[in-house]
């Protein structure tokens, strides 16, 4: 632990104990509050602070009485409120993300899009994500041809897309627009992700806005529904008193 490094030191011990997790230094349960505090001469709020992170994360989970233990479900857990690529949330989860191209072409098919995208050909890629080996989603983007002529440059079996945008195309990603639903499955698509044909999984589908409010792109993904989770956290409005 840096005591004059910037980085509360809560974060920094969430992070170490997530490192020692995934290098199997501790493998059913991590030590109890008073071995961390003395370890690491810190508080016990601190502490707490930090496996409260890791159970957010889905990578601990407190059993009352009994101690604080490590996950063994492979779930991958996203928040609604942040706008990560699904690399950096299976990474978040200390998982290993992969991919798989399943194509990376021109359309035309999509007249829905051609007002959104301000044109009548698309450039879609489209991708099998797994985490651990094990098949999470399916995810389809659909750019403007240039862009996506430049994005399929890379390749889209290893990099990350937002990378791409982001460091080495210059795009600034500013914000996006999302809407979660339930959604009918292909009996292609269902047989990509090991499931069963006639079912409804979990959908979300994005608008990435650029810094002019301009739209980079048109992002739709089918999740497991048994392997993947969104999670969201709210709080209630202050009433007004009288």
């Amino acid at each position: 632990m840096n005591f004059e490094s910037h980085i509360p030191l809560h974060i920094q011990l969430k992070d170490l104990l997530k490192t020692e997790i995934f290098d199997g230094k501790h493998v059913e349960k991590i030590p109890s509050e008073r071995e961390l505090m003395e370890r690491f001469t810190i508080s016990r709020s601190t502490v707490r602070e930090a496996v409260s992170h890791l159970v957010n994360e889905g990578v601990l989970k407190k059993i009352h009485g009994k101690g604080t233990y490590i996950t063994k479900n492979k779930t991958v857990h996203d928040w609604l409120n942040t706008l990560n690529s699904f690399t950096d949330t299976v990474r978040n989860m200390g998982m290993k993300p992969g991919a798989k191209l399943l194509h990376a072409k021109m359309i035309d098919n999509f007249p829905e899009l051609k007002d959104l995208l301000k044109h009548s050909t698309l450039f879609s890629i489209a991708r099998l994500r797994t985490a651990d080996d094990q098949p999470i989603a399916i995810e389809r983007h659909y750019y403007n041809p240039h862009l996506g002529q430049q994005i399929s440059d890379y390749d889209l079996n290893t990099a990350t897309i937002y990378d791409v945008l982001e460091k080495e195309l210059n795009i600034a990603i500013i914000e996006a627009e999302q809407t979660v639903r339930c959604h009918p499955i292909s009996l292609e698509d269902a047989k990509l992700l090991n499931l069963p044909p006639n079912i409804n999984v979990l959908c979300v589908e994005r608008i990435l806005l650029g810094a002019q409010g301009e739209v980079i792109e048109y992002y739709s993904s089918l999740f497991h529904p048994e392997l993947y989770m969104l999670k969201l956290k709210t709080k209630r409005a202050v009433q007004g008193v009288g």
